[in-house]
This record gives structure tokens, sequence and C-alpha cells, in this order.
């Protein structure tokens, strides 16, 4: 699950900016060093993001979210976001010690920052093998 949800994020769903929809928008996530410090309240799109990792294994920008899907919790009473665990294979690209969620358009200058994740499994040391970002059983993102 997100640890925070960048504030531009929360601002752009209540304006109706982009949708979280797969049909809609390409939702990704990507991997970065413990040297980029994620700023909720002035890290707005993916240009604000420094530090992705770079080697075997992984594509700049990360990867997609694949099947998302949203569901009503009603004995919680949230919306819920959530996706097939997402895989590198064979990744060697130093250590992952968060991951970013994003819209992505296609430019770095427009790609939404969603939200940061840095907890349930990180930092990760990548070396050769398949990391997975299994994604909690309450969902990736949950809507209160």
């Amino acid at each position: 699950m997100v640890d925070f949800v960048f504030n531009r994020a929360k601002l752009g769903l209540g304006q109706g900016d982009f949708s979280l929809a797969e049909a809609g928008d390409d939702l990704q996530v990507s991997l970065h060093t413990s040297t980029y410090t994620a700023n909720q309240d002035t890290n707005e799109d993916f240009a604000d993001v420094t530090n992705e990792l770079s080697g075997t294994g992984y594509t700049a920008g990360g990867a997609d979210l694949a099947s998302q899907t949203w569901t009503q919790d009603d004995t919680d009473n949230e919306a819920v976001l959530d996706a097939t665990d997402t895989t590198w294979t064979g990744i060697d690209a130093g250590t992952a010690s968060q991951a970013i969620l994003y819209q992505n358009t296609g430019t770095a200058g427009t790609s939404l920052l969603i939200a940061h994740i840095d907890s349930g499994g990180f930092p990760v040391v990548t070396n050769g093998g398949d990391l997975t970002i299994q994604w909690n059983a309450e969902g990736i993102l949950n809507l209160t």
C-alpha cells in the first residue's frame, strides 16, 4: 500500500484532470535509490523525480501497472485500486529504496505523480534475479 499520495494528485483527482482507470491513463511504477527525497508538497510530475535505477533488466520510466481494478469495499468504506504484482526479470540495477506510482503521458513534465512507496520490503538490492513488488492484499491505493 502507498505511504503517501502526492498533493498535486489529490487536487488532480478532485478537478478531474486524470482518471486512474486502466482504460483511461497509463499508470506506471518506477524504482529509485535512497538519494531521491520525495516531497509530498512540491513534487508534482515525473520531471521532479530523480535517481531512478539504471541497469540490466530495468527500463527507464519503470513498468506498467497491469490489470488495474477498482472495487468498492463497504466493510472498510473505501474505494480500492489494485493491480497484478509488478515484476522486473533479471534486474541488476542497484538498490531500490522506493517506488513511485505515476500517470505516464510520455512526457516527464506532464506525467503526474500519484503515490510514493518506501515500506513493505524496501530497500531491495538487485543482483540479477527477479524483483517483484507484491501489492498489499488491501490494495495499492485506498480512498477513504
